[in-house]
């Protein structure tokens, strides 16, 4: 293929880089950390490999930031792809978190049970829908507005209203995290102390994770935002994290619906004689 012809094909290849082999080294050095400290109770193979994936996502989405502003990398034809990836990783998000779900409703439901005992089990009892999980459900969907503001300031090129809107939603992020940081602290029981405890925190835990993401998304976002680096043309960055924030939104609606309504309604306290 000629210079000239690669060089107007409508698709960008990126140069060789590093970071997909250092964030699977991450991965894989997080996931064994992991373990090891719910085994050992030693963090420090979990910390290497948070600060190795942290170190990944910077070092990466600076080249993807610095493609997107070059204005010739990022034509029609990627931006389409891009979307289409971030759909796509959604889509795998979305069966991600359905595995926790089935985990929950599998324990809870006596006709699915191989426990076949009260739900919740032991003397626990199952946490309500009112209070502490209202005050975060309130928080994710407010922030789902603001972010949604800010999507739209982004199409009507008023960049001030981006940056503000969009710090407005980081701040409601971090909110909701204190709150379940706050809600881990009281709680009652421990991830150890049943199945109940160990899916009520699973998919909880999981869902803060993706929220601590999501808010690291924005904060990039934001900054962008006031380097005027988005502009009606070209804010994929942007929509990516639009996007990832209303799926984890829509996750916690069904989260609050099934773990902590569901769960200590009268119906969530099944049990087979």
């Amino acid at each position: 293929m000629s210079t000239d012809t690669a060089s107007n094909q409508p698709w960008h290849v990126p140069d060789p880089s590093p970071w997909p082999i250092v964030g699977t080294i991450g991965a894989f050095v997080t996931a064994v950390g992991l373990i090891w400290f719910m085994q050992t109770g030693v963090p420090w193979a979990l910390i290497i490999g948070g600060i190795i994936v942290v170190y990944t996502m910077m070092g990466w989405w600076r080249e993807v930031i610095k493609e997107a502003s070059d204005g010739h990398s990022h034509t029609s034809l990627v931006k389409t792809g891009l979307r289409f990836g971030m759909l796509l990783f959604i889509a795998s998000e979305v069966m991600f978190f359905f595995a926790f779900f089935w985990a929950y409703f599998h324990s809870s439901l006596p006709i699915l049970s191989n426990v076949a005992g009260p739900w919740p089990n032991g003397d626990i009892k199952a946490l309500g829908a009112a209070g502490i999980p209202m005050l975060n459900t309130l928080l994710l969907l407010t922030s789902s507005l603001t972010v949604t503001i800010a999507h739209h300031a982004i199409l009507e090129n008023d960049n001030k209203r981006v940056v503000n809107w969009t710090g407005i939603t980081v701040l409601l992020g971090i909110v909701f995290l204190g709150v379940q940081v706050y809600e881990y602290v009281i709680l009652p029981f421990g991830l150890s102390d049943g199945i109940y405890p160990s899916t009520f925190y699973l998919a909880t835990g999981f869902h803060g994770f993706h929220v601590f993401v999501g808010t690291v998304f924005l904060i990039v976002c934001y900054f962008r935002a006031r380097a005027g680096s988005f502009t009606t043309d070209a804010h994929i960055g942007f929509e990516a994290a639009a996007w990832y924030w209303h799926f984890v939104d829509v996750v916690w609606v069904f989260l609050y619906i099934n773990v902590y309504w569901w769960g200590a309604a009268s119906f969530g306290h099944l049990q087979v004689n």
